[in-house]
């Protein structure tokens, strides 16, 4: 299966969108086309693979489109799983990290597409205040918007499995 061209295939909308960071673009990648196919989804997770690093001890996806790619990823490596929100939950056990327990783990997070960077930024904001220190993130396709600049200039390295370049010109 050639990945990059069945997630432009699947996923690639022409038109005008906003995005998470309040930009428009003309491209759209509908991450939940590639994300519900399960043998793309299970692919994907098989290449994703290569790039967690070797003493991770908690995959943690970001809500809503890390928690498909977090939940195959950690099936395929065996590593626990956590799933973090947007904002903590105003029931139950009130909390915004859900799953297995990130106190004193060494954590990477999952991201389907990164943009701007602000999705994974907030979550590294709320792990730090409860200090939990990711280092590395994990994406699925970097637009290549600024998202990998800034997210260094926080201390996070992201590994891309895929560039916006590399889905466009795959063939």
């Amino acid at each position: 299966m050639n990945i990059p061209v069945e997630i432009r295939k699947k996923a690639k909308l022409s038109g005008h969108f906003t995005l998470r960071s309040g930009r428009t673009s003309e491209t759209y990648f509908d991450k939940y086309q590639f994300e519900s196919d399960p043998n793309l989804l299970k692919a994907i997770a098989g290449e994703l693979v290569a790039l967690v690093p070797e003493d991770t001890e908690i995959l943690a996806g970001l809500e809503m489109g890390g928690i498909p790619v977090v939940t195959v990823l950690s099936q395929i490596t065996g590593l626990p799983a956590a799933f973090l929100r947007k904002e903590p939950k105003a029931y139950g056990t009130c909390r915004y990290a859900e799953g297995a327990d990130l106190k004193n783990k060494n954590v990477v997070l999952v991201e389907d597409v990164v943009s701007s960077g602000g999705a994974i930024l907030d979550a590294v904001a709320a792990l730090r205040r409860d200090g939990i220190n990711p280092v590395i993130a994990l994406c699925v396709i970097d637009r290549q918007t600024g998202g990998r600049e800034s997210l260094g200039r926080d201390g996070i390295e992201l590994r891309s499995l895929y560039t916006m370049e590399q889905i466009e010109k795959a063939g």
